[in-house]
């Protein structure tokens, strides 16, 4: 009972989250000093063709009325129709996030099965060369501009070892597996398709890595900082007089308390990560919302720019409320409130 109040408290906030950002961003994508008639029919288009055009996309309203319909057939699952696919923004967010959804995920998990155990490593050898290399690592990690480590895993990768391929999702002369949940690899699989698999699979290689290192240097970082803190609390000396094993002592007693902090990193990298891959996507070319939302910006899509933003307003705090849930059952405290 007192986990449901938890999350209706939780969902209760996300719900005043979007309602915010509908407003904000409907704001500011209405003040920009420029027309998306013109950008969508050109220079050259007649006055009567961008009434027409303005008349079609309700943009020849007031702005208060233009909100009220927007948020009327948001209520209804209706997020307009894009000025440049001449398609429903629903449908485009549903064709673009699970490619993107992929990819991060991909990055993300990368990023922890790298991340955590390097963190506890350099956290145990303090101060000597182990603990030296991941920290050289992991600023370099959260050093390096994305769009400079993809162009040099592209040249290495693709152009010098051949090894990989420099884009897309999938081979152009394999047939993509059928569409069930639009991620690739998980279609390939119920399908029983080994050769998309293995495409699949390796076209996520480069830009999975190369999206997933700076969330990784930011995991290796908050995991090594919490688990100095948990080192030296007593109970973890205590542990370590009763004779058990340096190994158990560490991921039995140390571990749980020290992945406190870093599940709030995950939690946020991974809302990041959705929401941010536009340079790994654009470098990839990486069908997902990122070059969507670039495409759109772009061409001042002002129903499609909306779509995105309250998408991306979406995962942030569902991911906050994963993060939420988890310190739940990490933290006791939590649950005796």
């Amino acid at each position: 009972m007192r986990f449901l109040a938890f999350l209706i408290r939780r969902l209760i906030g996300i719900a005043a989250v979007m309602i915010g950002v509908s407003v904000i961003t409907f704001a500011i994508s209405h003040v920009i000093p420029a027309d998306p008639a013109v950008a969508a029919l050109g220079d050259h288009a007649t006055d009567e063709q961008i009434a027409a055009f303005r008349a079609e996309y309700k943009l020849d309203r007031p702005l208060p009325e233009q909100y009220l319909t927007y948020v009327n057939d948001l209520l209804h699952g209706d997020l307009g129709r894009s000025i440049r696919t001449r398609r429903s923004v629903a449908d485009d967010l549903a064709d673009s996030f699970p490619a993107t959804f992929e990819l991060s995920f991909t990055a993300l998990l990368v990023s922890i099965v790298v991340g955590i155990p390097a963190g506890i490593w350099s956290a145990i050898s303090r101060g000597r060369l182990p603990d030296v290399v991941v920290r050289v690592l992991a600023l370099a990690g959260g050093s390096i501009p994305v769009f400079w480590l993809g162009l040099i895993v592209i040249g290495l990768g693709y152009y010098q070892l051949g090894w990989f391929p420099g884009g897309g999702r999938i081979d152009a002369f394999v047939a993509p597996p059928p569409l069930r949940t639009g991620l690739y690899v998980v279609d390939s699989l119920v399908a029983g398709d080994v050769e998309a698999l293995r495409s699949s699979l390796i076209h996520l290689v480069l830009p999975a890595l190369t999206l997933g290192y700076f969330s990784t240097a930011v995991i290796t970082r908050m995991t090594r900082s919490s688990m100095l803190e948990v080192l030296g609390q007593d109970y973890m000396r205590t542990a370590e007089a009763k004779g058990l094993r340096e190994r158990t002592v560490v991921l039995r007693h140390g571990l749980r308390n020290a992945l406190i902090p870093t599940v709030t990193i995950i939690g946020l990298t991974f809302g990041s990560l959705l929401s941010g891959a536009v340079l790994t996507e654009t470098i990839f070319s990486w069908p997902g919302l990122g070059r969507y939302a670039t495409a759109s910006a772009v061409s001042l899509d002002f129903p499609a720019v909306l779509g995105v933003t309250l998408l991306a307003a979406v995962v942030y705090p569902v991911a906050n409320l994963v993060v939420d849930v988890a310190y739940y059952w990490l933290d006791p405290r939590i649950q005796r409130g």
